[in-house]
């Protein structure tokens, strides 16, 4: 039973590493890809939500985890201690707990997409909205007046304009999917650590109740 649970903790462990790599190299990534060429409206919406989303946090966290899984394996390899494994413990604790308040801010980000990017859009570039409104086929933000449209083949002309939709609703759906997939990893990750915890607390147990036993039989031993 002790091997199982062995096993499972450091099986966690492996998987609560790969999920820091994960977080690291995906900020890394991200902020590379941050403020390249645009060429197209969804490049365009993609720039402006790499450059707000919590990248410096999400790296520092991404290390944080691997240094936690480091801290790990003293606790699974030495069977005559605990002490690693409750540290080991405490820091994932504090990995989930900043792990999920990066969630709820990408979650919070995805309720106040649509009105929080109105001042955004309304400080682009003309060229920059154009490509906007060519590749979601919608003229100004709100309506073709607020703000004014840019005339392109899509919006040729006031009456043209009239006849689309605004961009707020296209941008609402693309940035709410786009972050979406980000703050459910994230979420995911939290369950990971939970798990993790809970295996680590499993197999202090074990190791506290196999000491008990093995002081028990040196005394019996001894009498």
């Amino acid at each position: 039973m002790a091997n199982k649970i062995l096993l499972t903790a450091a099986l966690v462990n492996v998987l609560v590493m790969a999920s820091g790599v994960l977080i690291l190299v995906a900020s890394l990534v991200i902020r590379s890809q941050a403020n390249r060429p645009m060429t197209d409206g969804p490049s365009v919406l993609c720039n402006l939500i790499f450059v707000r989303l919590p990248l410096d946090a999400g790296i520092a966290n991404g290390v944080f985890i691997l240094i936690a899984s480091v801290f790990s394996l003293p606790g699974l390899l030495m069977q005559s201690t605990r002490g690693w494994l409750k540290l080991y413990g405490y820091m994932v604790t504090v990995c989930g707990l900043f792990t999920m308040c990066l969630g709820v801010y990408l979650w919070i980000m995805t309720l106040k997409i649509g009105e929080g990017f109105q001042s955004v859009y309304e400080e682009l570039d003309p060229d920059l909205q154009s490509l906007i409104q060519t590749d979601f086929q919608c003229c100004g933000y709100i309506n073709s007046t607020t703000p004014a449209f840019v005339t392109d083949p899509v919006c040729p002309s006031p009456a043209a304009a009239a006849l689309l939709r605004g961009c707020q609703a296209a941008v609402s759906s693309f940035a709410n999917t786009f972050l979406d997939k980000f703050f459910t990893a994230v979420f995911g990750v939290v369950g990971l650590d939970t798990v993790s915890v809970l295996a680590t607390a499993a197999l202090s147990k074990d190791r506290k109740d196999k000491q008990w036993y093995r002081r028990l039989d040196s005394k019996g031993a001894s009498w």
